[in-house]
């Protein structure tokens, strides 16, 4: 026999000397229980004993050549015992997950802890064990044809391109100062304040400012403050009362009222570009500005029919996963949860914040917390998902993949530094995925109802001076979902 097929065989009646029985348990549990025999305990026994003279040191003995008696009194048959048993339990369970072919994820617990299990082992004799695990989930859908849905439907609003369009002229509007009158809605105000609680007299934290320009909207500052300016000219001094709002993003301030003291220095107002073929240059990378407005209106009805799209197949999946039977293991939520974690962290990045700092253990915890609904949503669309590939028998033909991988492959300017592995498998979930929401559409009830009036239009916005000859595909040029 080889020395390949010997090792082999050696493993093999390894793991054949486990006696096993198993059990579920909720939440998409196992127990397993092991009974290892003596003989493989003792030998985890002399492994240790060997392990342990190989890395202990004594005056009068070579490296290695301590002696057993030594060795023990030294050490002490507690510390061998614990040796010996934390790495029985380790390569025991990775043999009884072959041996009863267990499709475990996440780390096992012991149960009755390990304490508990030292005091029982003695080696030569049998322990039996019980571990307990996440196992992968079995979804299953109670059905899959005729689910009804509700979406909200989105379409195109003609008016929203005169709305970004003057969005635009406000953004290269010309600050020009104004003498003779008081503020009025829309100016710009240089501001000198401090402000101060009014139950204390304490100043406000980051509440004072010298030669701010604020404009004058309505939200821009918190309630009351833009009221108590207009009305004022230039050099005029006056105290302002407001409150902070009950659920102002800085605790210590919200509810409270609050006093500011403010001097307007200089008042300025818009004076706004004209709306003609120059300002379409300025403005965007179009030469007229019919040409900008037919720009807007192609986007804006793509933009409004990709979230149209994305309603129904919201409202579809909501519809599929009231289907879905499973039990959540803890791992894959908690998996899920650690991801939502590292997209907001990056976003976050992305957005110039040092995200070291920001992320304190208390915020991350808390967002843990938070985070947790969202995550668990997301794992049942996606095992609703794989529920109704498995019960529909859907499934991808290796030319699809081929073709869109090629195809995406073209657009990179260095291709070598893509995983190969990892695009074909990002392709093949997006494939399944349309595939998937494809025949849901084909074999589903959806209605559709009307966006709620209170409900905040979508933002879009040509774009601003700073930003004139942008690339034409650039995908925020003139229209930002909300």
């Amino acid at each position: 026999m080889s020395p390949a097929a010997s090792t082999a065989s050696k493993a093999t009646a390894k793991q054949a000397d486990l006696k096993l029985s198993t059990s579920a348990r909720p939440g998409s549990r196992m127990a397993i229980e092991i009974a290892v025999p003596g003989e493989r305990t003792q030998g985890s026994h002399n492994a240790a004993v060997e392990k342990l003279s190989r890395s202990v040191k004594l005056p009068g003995f070579r490296k290695g050549k301590v002696p057993r008696a030594v060795l023990m009194q030294q050490i002490g048959p507690l510390q061998i015992r614990a040796t010996a048993l934390e790495s029985l339990v380790d390569s025991v369970f990775k043999d009884a997950l072959k041996q009863a072919e267990i499709p475990a994820i996440g780390q096992p617990a012991l149960d009755g802890g390990f304490e508990s299990l030292l005091e029982r082992f003695e080696p030569g004799q049998e322990l039996t064990l019980t571990l307990e695990m996440d196992v992968e989930p079995t979804p299953k859908l109670k059905s899959t044809k005729g689910l009804k849905a509700e979406a909200e439907s989105v379409s195109f609003d003609p008016a929203r391109i005169d709305e970004l369009i003057e969005q635009s002229r406000r953004q290269m509007a010309t600050l020009v100062p104004v003498e003779g009158r008081a503020a009025a809605a829309g100016d710009v105000a240089v501001l000198s304040f401090k402000g101060t609680y009014s139950d204390n007299g304490e100043a406000i934290e980051g509440g004072s400012g010298d030669a701010m320009e604020v404009e004058l909207e309505e939200g821009r500052m918190i309630p009351g403050f833009v009221e108590g300016v207009i009305g004022m000219k230039a050099g005029d001094s006056k105290t302002i009362k407001c409150e902070f709002p009950e659920d102002y993003a800085q605790e210590d301030a919200a509810g409270r009222k609050a006093s500011f003291d403010i001097t307007l220095s200089e008042l300025k107002s818009r004076e706004l570009p004209a709306l003609d073929d120059a300002f379409a240059q300025q403005a965007s990378d179009k030469e007229t500005l019919a040409e900008l407005r037919s720009d807007l209106e192609t986007r804006l009805k793509e933009d409004a029919e990709r979230r149209h799209q994305s309603n129904r197949h919201d409202a579809l999946l909501a519809a599929l996963v009231e289907q879905l039977e499973v039990e959540l293991p803890e791992t894959l939520v908690q998996e899920e949860i650690v991801t939502l974690l590292e997209q907001t962290a990056g976003q976050l990045a992305q957005q110039g914040m040092d995200v070291k700092k920001l992320f304190t253990p208390q915020l991350i915890q808390s967002l843990r917390e938070s985070s947790r609904p969202e995550a668990e949503e997301r794992l049942k669309r996606s095992l609703a998902l794989k529920a109704l590939a498995a019960a529909e028998k859907l499934e991808l033909e290796a030319s699809e993949i081929d073709a869109k991988v090629k195809e995406l492959s073209r657009g990179f300017s260095d291709s070598s530094r893509i995983d190969p592995n990892r695009l074909r498998q990002a392709v093949q979930e997006d494939l399944m995925r349309e595939k998937l929401l494809g025949w849901l559409e084909s074999n589903s009830t959806v209605t559709e109802k009307a966006a709620e009036a209170s409900e905040e239009k979508p933002k879009a916005k040509a774009k601003p001076a700073a930003k004139k000859k942008a690339k034409a595909d650039d995908a925020e040029a003139t229209t930002t979902e909300a």
